[in-house]
């Protein structure tokens, strides 16, 4: 990481103008290259907004090489609220999808990480890692136990995702104390092709690479995916003990970043 510094800058945003350029880089991934839409996306300004962006963290990797405007420099962002945080709020961005109770009574702490996009020409290189190390100091020195999520499938057509859904329903399954569940109103079964009929490799390179990423380091899914017309997705429900992470894993994201 050190050989990038001084290319990559990784903070959290820290005024308006931070959140503006993260905006317009959501607004890049999510809505011109994915076709995604909603109610506070402004197509003027190229900014993808919600109402929960004010009250959440912002964690930005810039490339100061990338323009001379600051508007166009974050390149990745994942945007981040604590459990604390969310008791204060009244809830927690992803309760819209999923019930959370199993997670927020068992006394551990949660940080729930969303809205995470990479610039294109980013994507396949060094940046989702830097994200990573980023998040994962962040996680050791804040003493989290347990990061969660909703990921996206592309395109709201189930039938397109059901070897991939099942596959995390079958394999990957959170454990019970820690199984969130699809609302009741928008409950949509992952269980739609049974266990010895699934090409593995074949599910596997459907899958994002986000969720791809939270599986290598020990994530698990929440039972039932949302299907979100809105913004054309399904979507599932990552969790992540932190506990679980592999020594391996941990040592990958966290080495050299104690300063």
């Amino acid at each position: 990481m050190s050989a990038q510094k001084p290319r990559f800058q990784l903070r959290f945003a820290r005024n308006e103008a931070d959140l503006r350029a993260a905006q317009r880089l959501r607004y890049r991934v999510f809505v011109e290259e994915l076709g995604s839409n909603g109610p506070m996306v402004d197509h003027v300004a190229m900014l993808e907004a919600d109402r929960f962006d004010p009250d959440y963290d912002h964690l930005m990797l810039i490339d100061v090489t990338r323009s001379d405007d600051p508007l166009e420099q974050c390149v990745a962002v994942y945007r981040l609220l604590s459990g604390e945080k969310a008791a204060l709020l009244g809830r927690f961005y992803s309760e819209d999808e999923y019930d959370l109770s199993p997670l927020k009574v068992t006394g551990k702490r949660l940080l729930e990480l969303g809205r995470s996009c990479v610039a294109k020409e980013y994507r396949g290189g060094t940046a989702l890692f830097h994200m990573w190390a980023g998040l994962a100091k962040y996680v050791i020195e804040e003493g989290f136990d347990v990061l969660f999520g909703t990921a996206s499938f592309f395109d709201a057509d189930v039938a397109r995702h059901a070897e991939s859904l099942s596959l995390l329903h079958h394999r990957h399954l959170a454990p019970s104390e820690l199984r969130a569940r699809t609302v009741d109103a928008h409950f949509q079964t992952m269980d739609l092709v049974p266990e010895d009929q699934i090409d593995r490799k074949r599910a596997m390179l459907a899958i994002p690479p986000l969720i791809k990423a939270y599986l290598r380091m020990g994530g698990k899914v929440g039972e039932g995916a949302y299907v979100d017309l809105a913004f054309d997705t399904v979507d599932v429900l990552l969790i992540l003990d932190v506990a679980e992470i592999s020594p391996r894993q941990r040592e990958m994201y966290t080495k050299g970043l104690s300063g």
